[in-house]
């Protein structure tokens, strides 16, 4: 039987098991409601990690490239989390801004250093998740599952990307902007919205494909 064949019942026991790792939501959804966009790869750029990791732009798959892979998918799981990081509204604006500027006052940059501390964290947990859903995926017969991760890899203290060569390649995942997913897009046409700016505890999400 195809996964083209499968009801969405059958992946029952994906979310359940999403809910057990501790998601607020979790929901199947075909992977025509996946939406990717050359512009989303454009924020990558403006992040401290381009180019720095090897699970990031410009070391992955092109958007060009993801398109036809995706297209190989019949299905994806949409996974919402929620960070116990905590930002104010000053934060909340400008988060990279308030942490690294120096002209920012020093009691913002603490507060922004503190999110980001928290945030960061909470995204290894969230990655080790998303791994744990993928080998259960596999596990029920859908070999090619592969999970993406919420942020840039935090696996290693610096990437060994001037050798090429990834550590812990069975741990690392891709982040899902990294090949274009619009993930803001994606779940509000799913019906789990992401508020930006992000207010108080963020809810960041990622995403499984499976096939």
């Amino acid at each position: 039987m195809s996964s083209r064949d499968i009801q969405h019942q059958e992946f029952d026991f994906l979310t359940k098991k999403a809910l057990e790792l501790e998601a607020i939501d979790a929901k199947i959804i075909p992977t025509y409601k996946v939406f990717v966009e050359r512009r989303v790869v454009l924020k990558c750029r403006g992040c401290i990690g381009y180019g720095k990791k090897l699970t990031c732009p410009p070391h992955v798959p092109t958007v060009d490239e993801f398109r036809e892979i995706l297209k190989e998918y019949s299905y994806a799981m949409l996974v919402k989390f929620r960070s116990p990081a905590v930002a104010d509204e000053e934060i909340a604006k400008a988060p990279y801004k308030t942490w690294l500027d120096p002209t920012e006052p020093e009691e913002t940059r603490e507060k922004a250093a503190k999110f980001w501390s928290d945030y960061f964290d909470y995204s290894k947990k969230m990655a080790s998740a998303m791994l744990e859903l993928e080998k259960a995926a596999f596990n029920e017969g859908f070999t090619f599952a592969v999970a993406f991760v919420n942020g840039s890899c935090r696996l290693c203290e610096k990437c060994n990307v001037e050798k090429g060569i990834c550590l812990h390649s069975n741990m690392a995942r891709i982040p899902e902007h990294a090949v274009g997913i619009n993930m803001k897009k994606t779940a509000a046409e799913s019906g789990m919205p992401l508020e930006f700016p992000i207010k108080g505890q963020p809810e960041p999400m990622s995403i499984l494909l499976i096939d």
